[in-house]
């Protein structure tokens, strides 16, 4: 049928994925999965009383504003007003920590990915577990505000992620994707929910034991993909579309973390395959073939959406600093009375990174961070521009190292999976840091040492990837996750796969030799440099 059609008779699925930046909202034809309008919400995190946080009155004005916008150009495309949607999505960032009492009001701010505050917690659990709990884990935040004795802890009714937050408040159901919910407590991927074994030794210490609640009782119910998780209720379609014109019924997928969503975005949901997501953070999801031998304090056992068992390496910081490089530059042209619009300026400095640079950065060493991260040992971030009487500094090279820095701790995880023997076919690049062609994919080809591949499916990102698990319901009773994205979704999509430069890989490894040496100076600008010195 025609996408006009299809549209009058509600034959769509609308996916939305709340970003670390933006909130986009992309929907969908139901029969092809093309793409017939997006919508974005530009927003940003912020650091209030030592917390990065979002304010949860901004994820609604965000997604109602991503989805009028969404609504806007199918009435001017089309001139439709959206009324029906068969299935709709609903993704966010992984991990944090929302909690809610008995009357559904929130305890504290949303504690976001982006902290480093739990490290205790983290470590005792990981110990307890013998298995790395990252401290942004949903687990790691609970239990060092127990040990913290926060008061709001015995008031708990409901503990769940943002992407749970937004399907509960649209459909009434508490429940999560198991891939999102491998970001809250450890999955038992033969159950497909949570490791009850590892449930019993958490409710079992003392001072969790101590509290009103079960543990279970407060978690979200585990769901995987294909199944049916709830429908469009009167007060969710009032939230979503406050003009009343979206009818009542929608069919949900389970609520889905990013990580999952760029697996299926990207088709990487079979063992032996992966992709790395570049954003404001970034990571890497690698399906296993088999488990790890070690505990790796790197690396996260996560899942897919089917709940198959994956290797996660997550850096807290990846895009910041470009973007903020990119706003000085924007400036110095405004004070030469010049415009260029971002798209181009970006496009220009990108693709000079990897014509016009040297391929360690002319002796630049950059780090991006912006908030602390765990793969390097360090609490809090200072970004820094550090270079050496004899670097070569050209707008060239620090485009360059920017790029180089943004992968650096990315690598240094992937380099335990490559010790471990981890088999990887393909690798796939996504996000925005990928939006230029080739650039960035080139470079990380050449950081890993490994072929990378971009989709043209992946240009839209998580929002079309839980508008693909939310068309997926519709079938999962006939076909598995990696059939119907193999037979159905991709197997008309072209792909460009590139192979590192090897020209390039000596100084590529001088940089990230560079790097690794240079963690000491940035652990001295946290220590030297207070937050509100600034």
């Amino acid at each position: 049928m025609s996408n006009l059609t299809n549209l009058k008779s509600g034959q769509t699925t609308l996916g939305i994925e709340l970003g670390s930046t933006r909130i986009k909202a992309v929907l969908i034809n139901s029969d092809n999965f093309e793409v017939l309008a997006s919508g974005n919400y530009e927003w940003e995190n912020k650091l209030v009383n030592d917390i990065w946080t979002y304010s949860l009155d901004d994820v609604w004005t965000g997604l109602q504003a991503s989805y009028a916008n969404l609504k806007a150009v199918i009435k001017s495309k089309y001139g439709v007003v959206l009324t029906r949607i068969d299935h709709i999505g609903i993704s966010a960032m992984m991990h944090g920590y929302l909690v809610f009492d008995d009357a559904g009001q929130p305890l504290v701010a949303f504690r976001t990915w982006r902290n480093a505050i739990t490290g205790p917690a983290a470590t005792e659990l990981s110990k307890l577990f013998n298995f790395n709990v990252p401290q942004r884990w949903s687990v790691a935040h609970l239990y060092q505000a127990i040990l913290n004795q926060e008061n709001h802890v015995s008031k708990i009714d409901y503990l769940t992620t943002l992407a749970g937050y937004v399907h509960w408040k649209l459909t009434d159901q508490k429940v999560i994707g198991i891939g999102d919910a491998s970001g809250i407590f450890p999955i038992d991927s033969r159950s497909k929910n949570y490791d009850s074994r590892k449930l019993e030794l958490f409710s079992e210490l003392q001072q969790v034991k101590q509290q009103p609640w079960r543990v279970p009782d407060i978690f979200p119910k585990v769901l995987t993909a294909g199944e049916t998780a709830g429908s469009l209720t009167n007060s969710g379609a009032q939230l979503l579309d406050p003009s009343g014109d979206l009818q009542v019924g929608s069919i949900f997928c389970p609520p889905e973390g990013d990580a999952g969503t760029g697996m299926v975005a990207t088709n990487s949901v079979l063992p032996r395959s992966g992709n790395v997501s570049a954003g404001t953070s970034i990571f890497s999801m690698v399906v296993l073939e088999h488990p790890l031998i070690k505990v790796y304090p790197e690396i996260d056992v996560v899942s897919t959406p089917a709940g198959d068992d994956v290797a996660m390496v997550h850096a807290n910081n990846a895009t910041s600093d470009i973007n903020a490089w990119m706003e000085l530059f924007e400036g110095l042209l405004t004070l030469a009375g010049k415009k260029l619009d971002k798209e181009t300026m970006f496009k220009s400095l990108f693709f000079s990174a990897l014509t016009d640079a040297d391929a360690d950065a002319g002796g630049l060493l950059t780090y991006g961070y912006y908030s602390g991260e765990n793969i390097t040992g360090l609490k809090e971030g200072r970004p820094l521009l550090v270079r050496s009487p004899q670097s070569k500094l050209t707008i060239s090279n620090l485009m360059r190292s920017q790029i180089l820095s943004v992968f650096a701790a990315l690598k240094i995880g992937m380099d335990i999976l490559k010790k471990e023997k981890v088999k990887i076919d393909r690798l796939t690049g996504h996000g925005g840091l990928f939006k230029t062609p080739r650039v960035a994919q080139q470079i990380l080809a050449d950081v890993l040492e490994t072929p990378i591949a971009v989709t043209e499916n992946a240009a839209e990102g998580g929002a079309w990837g839980i508008a693909i698990l939310a068309s997926y319901v519709d079938s999962a009773a006939k076909v598995s996750l990696t059939e119907y994205l193999k037979n159905d979704v991709f197997s008309g999509s072209s792909t460009l796969t590139i192979e590192p430069n090897y020209r390039d890989l000596d100084g590529t490894q001088k940089f990230m030799d560079r790097y690794k040496k240079g963690l000491d100076i940035e652990q001295t600008a946290v220590a030297r440099m207070e937050l509100n010195d600034a």
